[in-house]
């Protein structure tokens, strides 16, 4: 494999008695060849799987990297990627300091910035040409120079170097936005981490928001199973956080290695709540965004010839796996299915020239016929896919054909044609010509002999979609997983329609399938109107039945709600919009029929890149210092196998800052999360459905009072606890469902009347059965389950769901916590001026009685779901004219009792509401088991002790 051009542009960068030099790795587009042979056009710019296993973020001898972070945003299916590290050259002598960072190749670039001791490089997309052109004066100053990417399977490899005295500081920045495209029912979400050395502060955070919830999301162990129990997942309705920060120990191989363990790829994983099968249409910033994965419908009938490349190149490990993954793909098919195989070398054969039904007879004859191909000879791509055509074209003419079944041609090849017709671009016409409207082509291109943009041409052009399949990895497993994103069609002839004159700039909105687990998207602008309502309409073709589904959205509410929302992109239609049309745009150019039409194409693809800061094809970044004395550029990768522009899948998208001067993307954590390095965060609004509690219920609230609801009687009695600051209070101990609740008092900040009084500052609930504890304080709420730590603030409402606990938070009010849908407790927050001279936060606990407690339940609380009878009699005036007193027989007591009131703060937390009751004096002596001292536990994790 030919490898990558080293170009050393020398550069000195005089700053304060320093010098600097950068490197280029890389090649230009125009100085590449023009002139291949067959052979030629094998090589290409990928790494190998040695360079791959050698791939290193921070490359330098004598380094110290002090951090590495990446954090990514992903909002409505859009992510962000910002990953930053900072270096020092420790070492006592100059030298080059590199920094690498794999994007997915479908991800665009948006800003990078470096600073090396105090001279900032920041990025600006401009036009190709134009970038080019300010280098180059650059570069003919002697003051130049450069980064690089390099290709390797579904990934661009960013590449920078800076030569640099000892002692300097370094901070790399890199941004790139990409779309997350659903898949198999769900999104996910990768990013690459190889740093191959131990780092101080080493964290990863992806926050995810969508509007209409998040169903489900998870981590799989792609890091290995080693780091499984670090990577921490906490989740609300609408948003989500996963973080990943291993301490240093953690990050070695062994216990005195000082090598990272942190060697492969971080995913998340996700899906969100979908209302209904009309979809769902966001607005946003004058533009909409049109998403559409409807579920619960019939599959449609497949016709499908798989047309197999059995030529040479395909002996050994590529053969025996296509014919591993065939097997089990013949499996899937039903009988409703109808099928065929092709198989092709310099020769084409049928295994059956019609169609024939997916019988178990048929589909074990077919796994027999595979089972035995002897690959050998040439290729001739041509006339396997003519035979193709003309199968499906005979089984269609005869009636063969269901008229509401998906008609597709799967074709697996690892090279470029030899035999018959070998000029790609005649047989993509002739494939065009013989195609019908209503097939599809997919191709699947498997190791790198092959020419992919070809594969990708035809593909699209035939409404279908091409894949890569890697020969060094489990190319069988690919195989599947491609088919199964095909196997299950749902629907035919999709169009998305908006009334007239209420949208423009409509992004591809016809669709001639849709497969199970994926998603289309349309986007496009919002024309102005006097309404406040963008209504779409979805047409399309189910197994039975023409289906027409209608949506509506609010033009305002989405901004509204995303500007309360610090993790989001606000406007983020706009930039999705862009991006889903750049990517488009960039698919027609390479199927563009004429010159001038493909000048028009990039005269828009430029246009909308520069705009919208994207780095493509036809764009580049040039990353200058700020007063412009120095520059690098970034210019987007050329892979010879595809190309200066190569097609991509049509549902893309994404979105970058989309004014033209570069903006530095500056994040905050959400309110919503709070880990312990983060800077308090500001407030943000979330509507969440409330867990209610009943009308009647026990109170505990302000320094404490005790409100206990007695419902046979449906009395409320009440009592103080006067104890200490410091002091935990057992509320609730019940061994046999593993209920604990605790609350610790702190003292108000003075005396009173020559009296402290004091409020539950920290609430803990436990649930010994799952092993989780949700610890509440006036700062923050916590939830451990002997592994994990997560911690929320106040700021802003949210939901968290583990095992069989439930936590709704809502923002500044109050934590509900539900344990197995029978037992609730909550935690009412009250906040007072924060210059209060006497007035501290406090927390109200609130508990129903109708929580299904064992019969072991004691604590202050606990004891009384079993209710003792009481009788109130000898009722006459007290002192207080308006509070009358009693005598109160309990537990064979007889308690002086008076008729007063406290406040119950659900409703209204400034004046509450009264509620009557029987006051017990001497902190509830008679009225509760004991004396209120017996309560009193070592830690807040501790249950009562009875005897």
């Amino acid at each position: 494999m030919r490898r990558l051009l080293l170009l050393l542009l020398g550069l000195l960068l005089l700053h304060e008695g320093r010098c600097f030099e950068f490197v280029i790795d890389g090649e230009w587009e125009d100085e590449a060849t023009h002139v291949h042979d067959h052979h030629e056009r094998h090589k290409r710019a990928i790494l190998t799987s040695e360079e791959q296993e050698d791939f290193e973020a921070i490359r330098g001898d004598d380094i110290t990297v002090k951090s590495y972070k990446v954090e990514s945003r992903i909002t409505s299916r859009f992510a962000h990627t910002t990953v930053r590290s900072s270096v020092v050259n420790s070492g006592s002598k100059a030298q080059s300091i590199g920094f690498n960072v794999q994007i997915p190749k479908r991800a665009f670039i948006s800003n990078f910035t470096m600073n090396v001791n105090g001279i900032t490089f920041v990025g600006s997309v401009k036009e190709k040409t134009v970038a080019r052109n300010l280098y180059a004066q650059a570069r003919a100053r002697g003051k130049a120079a450069g980064i690089v990417r390099a290709n390797s399977q579904d990934l661009e490899t960013f590449k920078t170097e800076v030569h640099v005295p000892p002692g300097s500081n370094i901070e790399f920045e890199l941004h790139y936005q990409e779309m997350m495209q659903r898949r198999l029912g769900f999104y996910e979400h990768s990013l690459f981490l190889q740093p191959r050395r131990l780092v101080p502060q080493f964290q990863v955070d992806v926050y995810i928001y969508e509007p209409k919830g998040i169903s489900t999301v998870n981590t799989p162990s792609t890091l290995g199973e080693n780091f499984a129990n670090l990577i921490k997942v906490t989740q609300t309705k609408e948003k989500a956080h996963i973080v990943f920060k291993p301490n240093l120990q953690q990050q070695r191989k062994c216990d005195n290695c000082t090598d990272s363990a942190i060697d492969g790829v971080f995913t998340v994983r996700y899906d969100v709540n979908r209302d209904s099968n009309a979809g769902e249409l966001q607005v946003s910033d004058g533009h909409f965004v049109q998403f559409f994965a409807p579920t619960n419908l019939s599959p449609l009938p497949k016709n499908i010839v798989f047309v197999i490349d059995v030529s040479g190149s395909m002996w050994g490990v590529k053969m025996k796996q296509t014919v591993e993954a065939m097997k089990a793909i013949l499996d899937d098919l039903t009988i409703d299915d109808h099928f065929s195989i092709i198989d092709f070398n310099h020769n084409v054969r049928c295994w059956s020239e019609e169609l024939v039904p997916g019988s178990s007879i048929q589909i074990a004859d077919a796994k027999n016929y595979v089972q035995n191909i002897k690959p050998n000879g040439g290729t001739n791509i041509n006339e396997a896919l003519m035979r193709a055509v003309q199968m499906l074209v005979r089984a269609s003419n005869q009636g063969l054909i269901d008229p509401r079944s998906v008609s597709m041609i799967i074709l697996v090849s690892d090279g470029d044609p030899t035999v018959g017709e070998i000029k790609l671009s005649v047989i993509q016409k002739n494939v065009k010509r013989v195609m019908r409207e209503e097939y599809s082509l997919f191709s699947l291109g498997i190791g790198f002999d092959v020419d992919y943009d070809f594969l990708e041409r035809i593909a699209m052009e035939n409404r279908g979609m091409a894949q890569r399949i890697y020969a060094n990895h489990d190319a069988a497993e690919q195989l599947r997983a491609f088919y199964r994103q095909v196997s299950s069609p749902l629907l035919r002839r999709i169009t998305v329609q908006f009334p007239e004159d209420t949208v423009s700039d409509v992004t591809q909105n016809s669709f001639d399938k849709y497969f199970s687990g994926s998603e289309i998207v349309v986007a496009g602008k919002v024309l102005p109107s006097d309404s406040n309502t963008l209504t779409s309409f979805t047409t399309a073709a189910a197994a039975r039945l023409d289906i027409t589904l209608e949506t509506e959205a609010d033009t305002s509410v989405l901004d509204e709600e995303l500007a309360k929302q610090q993790h989001s992109f606000t406007g983020f239609a706009k930039q999705l919009w862009a991006y889903i049309t750049v990517k488009q745009l960039i698919s027609e150019r390479s199927l563009a029929p004429t010159a001038v039409k493909k000048r028009k194409i990039t005269q828009r693809i430029m246009a909308l890149a520069v705009e919208h800061q994207f780095v493509t094809p036809l764009t580049a970044m040039l990353v200058e210092s700020e007063d412009a004395t120095e520059r690098l550029l970034a210019d987007f990768p050329k892979d010879p196998k595809h190309g200066c522009c190569s097609g991509t899948q049509r549902i893309q998208g994404g979105k970058s800052p989309s004014n033209l001067a570069p903006v530095r993307v500056v994040y905050q954590p959400p309110p919503w999360v709070q880990m312990p390095t983060t800077p308090t965060p500001s407030e943000v609004a979330k509507d969440t459905v409330e867990v209610l509690l009943p009308q009647k219920v026990t109170i505990v609230d302000n320094d404490p009072h005790f409100i206990v609801h007695l419902p046979v009687s449906d009395t409320y009695v009440c009592f103080n606890i006067d104890s200490k600051p410091g002091h935990i209070l057992n509320l609730v101990s019940d061994p046999g469902t593993g209920l604990l609740v605790n609350g610790q008092l702190v003292g108000s900040k003075q005396m009173k009347k020559n009296k402290l009084s004091t409020y539950f500052g920290t609430i803990l609930v436990y649930y010994q059965p799952d092993g989780i504890s949700v610890t509440i304080s006036t700062d923050s709420i916590t939830m451990t389950d002997g592994r994990n730590n997560h911690s929320f603030t106040w700021g802003a409402t949210a939901e968290i769901t583990q095992d069989g606990v439930r936590i709704s938070i809502r923002k500044n009010s109050h934590v509900s916590i539900v344990i197995n849908n029978n037992i609730q407790v909550m935690v009412l927050l009250h906040r007072v001026w924060k210059k209060n001279p006497v007035s501290v936060d406090f927390l109200g606990i609130y508990i129903p009685n109708d929580n299904q407690y064992s019969p072991l339940a004691h604590g202050l609380i606990g004891q009384f779901h079993r209710e003792p009878e009481l009788n109130v009699f000898d009722l006459h005036e007290g002192v207080d004219p308006l509070k009358k007193e009693a005598t109160m027989e309990v537990k064979g007591n007889r308690l002086k009792v008076t008729r007063g009131w406290q406040k119950d703060y659900r409703l209204d937390k400034k004046r509450g509401s009264n509620v009557y009751c029987w006051f017990i004096h001497n902190s509830g002596k008679g009225f509760i088991d004991g004396h209120y001292t017996d309560y009193i536990v070592p830690n807040l994790n501790s249950f009562l002790q009875t005897h």
